[in-house]
């Protein structure tokens, strides 16, 4: 007969994988997805490298659920604030500037979320979270359009341009230490997606820094 293992053993391995996903998130923050080596990760962790194999077959395979987590944590967030009650046109707004924030706040992982060089895996997976963003934009932009807020349009159109500008707009800032201009830069970010879904311009909602975000930045 097989042998099962017991609750106990299962949460210790659920915690010891959980702790191995948490130091592997944070050396790729640190040196990005080409230097998160096993051994780096194992020594981040605390154990041995090949008590890694242990957990996953793979670096591969550790770099997707590292991937999946933390982009995993970013749509939800997204979500929450674009599914928020209020105006569709200002929940937008703020989705864009929460987003960006948090990318700001955390630049080594949002880079390695967004951009830098990874395994095919990886990208595979960035282009389904890519789907996911479009989704909720999409659905905002509708919101907008039953308002009467925003012009006819289609929505995912709009959604998948939404996606792809502010990802290529955070790309430069998010490779440079430069903090200085973040608030410039939000402001302008939120601007050009309201530009993008045809809102009429309100100065209140592209001047203004919205405080919704949950603090923290990406993790």
């Amino acid at each position: 007969m097989a042998y099962r293992k017991t609750p106990a053993e299962l949460r210790r391995l659920e915690t010891a994988r959980d702790h191995l996903v948490a130091r592997a998130t944070e050396v790729v923050a640190e040196v990005g997805w080409a230097q998160a080596s096993v051994t780096a990760v194992a020594d981040a962790a605390g154990i041995a490298a090949g008590s890694v194999y242990q957990h996953f077959p793979s670096k591969a395979a550790l770099a997707v659920e590292v991937f999946r987590r933390a982009s995993g944590h970013e749509v939800e967030v997204l979500g929450e604030v674009l599914r928020a009650e209020g105006d569709p046109v200002e929940r937008l707004a703020r989705g864009v500037e929460t987003f960006a924030r948090r990318a700001l706040e955390n630049r080594g992982l949002a880079y390695a979320l967004l951009a830098a060089p990874a395994e095919p895996a990886v990208g595979a997976e960035r282009l389904a979270y890519r789907l996911r963003y479009r989704a909720l934009f999409a659905e905002t932009v509708e919101q907008g359009m039953a308002a009467g807020l925003l012009p006819p349009q289609d929505g995912r159109i709009t959604a998948a341009a939404l996606t792809g500008a502010i990802g290529e707009v955070l790309v430069d800032p998010l490779g440079t230490p430069d903090e200085g201009s973040t608030e410039e830069l939000l402001v302008e970010l939120v601007a050009m997606a309201l530009r993008c879904a045809g809102a009429a311009p309100a100065t209140s909602r592209t001047r203004t820094s919205f405080h919704h975000s949950p603090p923290g930045g990406i993790r």
